[in-house]
């Protein structure tokens, strides 16, 4: 639901109504905040500011008033954490989508997200343009971007980072004083660049370009160092249905309070991080470090539950998506026919991945303890070592000496090979003769008289 705010009267305000009027993607950081004005002095801009809250601390509240003392004229705050949790996080998490090994790509899930809403602000609005605060190193100028052509490809998209002077934070704190724009809860000092929601916070910059220093004790925010978790295990059950999970511990909650427990769980116990050295799309090789703890309990149980309901087959069709899937999405390219074909064959594949898998949390880690699932293909009698009915250890014999067929072809004609190797044809300059026993029988030829 939209909720509009409308900004102050000022002497501009007729000018502005006039001027072409842009949705910018606002956070109310220091980039955003220095956005507004620019927009306003350099294209003229009335700015219509869109917030999202998805799930980070503090949410949306008090960026109202940041933005109009900056000078927007409206203001949307959007909470969009549910469809942020059942419409991007479930989908990527029953993908198994994990980009370069390890990255479970929470700030990737929630650009198309935010892109969307402010295309429809843009539409409800009568804005002519978009703008976003992405710097051109980095990769979600891509998501935003590429979101705004699939959506809304007659607005025009305005990048100030590729445009203005501002090349620092130095900068943009000089500008911001020049023009005397409240910077209010905007750090000064501020160390390690970090993007927060339902699935995750991440940190990059500072002392963490370098990927040869190790993170930094206060580079955590939501996770327990490992080895200060509790000594005690915490044992807990997850429950799935079609991919989706629904239960802990046989208790029904919604996606979002389930995930809100797991993440409080999992940080307790330090289950979560991951140190990537990642390969951005425009080509840099960056590091980050991402806290995820309840996705990561989630991915760990969900993968688990697979391995007792799929096929063999249908394990290495999945294990093929899962990459192709995450890089769609840490590209940006959420909305497009790919995906929604993706999501398609993701369905039909975990229709039947229902069940429980019993967890242990422990100083780091999640370890599978148990799994049960209905459609389980798992058969205790045929895994059992001993006799069983409907199958006779005896029948495996001709299985073997078939399967084998291919080692048995090969090594034939590598025996062959060496053979000739030791004895060569007859004839070749400096060779010996191979026994008689070795060479066909020469034709016999009449001769003519």
């Amino acid at each position: 639901m939209f909720r509009p705010v409308s900004g102050s009267g000022t002497p501009e305000a007729t000018e502005r109504r006039e001027a072409v009027k842009t949705v910018l993607g606002y956070s109310g950081g220091l980039d955003t905040s220095v956005i507004v004005p620019w927009l306003r002095e350099n294209r003229r801009a009335e700015v219509v500011c869109m917030a999202a809250d998805v799930g980070q601390r503090g949410g949306v509240d008090g960026l109202a008033a940041k933005a109009f003392a900056t000078g927007a004229s409206a203001f949307f705050g959007e909470d969009l954490r549910e469809e942020f949790l059942t419409d991007h996080i479930l989908p990527v998490l029953r993908a198994g989508a994990v980009y370069g090994r390890k990255y479970l790509l929470g700030t990737a899930m929630a650009r198309p997200l935010i892109s969307r809403r402010m295309v429809e602000i843009a539409r409800r609005t009568g804005a002519g343009a978009l703008a976003h605060g992405c710097t051109g190193k980095g990769n979600d100028q891509l998501r935003f971007e590429l979101s705004f052509a699939a959506l809304a490809p007659d607005l025009e998209v305005v990048a100030p980072w590729r445009e203005w002077d501002i090349a620092s934070r130095e900068d943009a704190f000089a500008y911001a004083r020049a023009r005397g724009i409240p910077l209010e809860g905007v750090d000064e000092e501020k160390l390690y660049s970090r993007d927060e929601n339902l699935w995750h916070i991440s940190h990059e910059g500072g002392p963490l370009e370098d990927p040869a220093n190790a993170p930094d004790p206060d580079v955590f925010v939501w996770t327990r160092d490992p080895a200060d978790a509790p000594d005690a295990p915490l044992d807990l059950e997850l429950g799935f249905e079609a991919g989706v999970p629904v239960t802990i511990d046989g208790r029904p909650l919604s996606p979002l309070a389930l995930l809100l427990e797991l993440n409080e769980l999992g940080s307790e116990h330090g289950v979560g991080r991951a140190d990537v050295v990642e390969d951005r799309v425009v080509g840099i090789k960056s590091r980050g470090v991402y806290e995820t703890p309840g996705g990561t309990i989630m991915l760990t149980a969900i993968q688990e539950l697979e391995q007792l309901v799929l096929s063999r087959r249908a394990l290495a069709l999945k294990d093929g998506l899962a990459p192709r899937y995450a890089d769609l999405v840490y590209e940006g390219r959420w909305w497009t026919p790919e995906r929604r074909a993706l999501d398609a064959m993701v369905d039909s594949l975990m229709a039947n991945v229902t069940g429980t898998v019993g967890l242990r949390l422990y100083k780091g880690r999640a370890t599978v303890l148990s799994r049960k699932a209905p459609a389980s293909l798992y058969d205790l009698g045929l895994a059992s070592f001993g006799a069983c009915e409907g199958y006779a250890h005896s029948d495996s014999s001709g299985f073997v000496k078939l399967f084998s067929l291919p080692q048995r072809a090969v090594a034939a004609q590598e025996t062959a090979a060496a053979r000739l190797t030791a004895h060569p044809r007859p004839g070749a300059p400096g060779e010996a003769a191979p026994p008689a026993w070795t060479r066909a029988a020469e034709p016999v030829r009449a001769r003519a008289d």
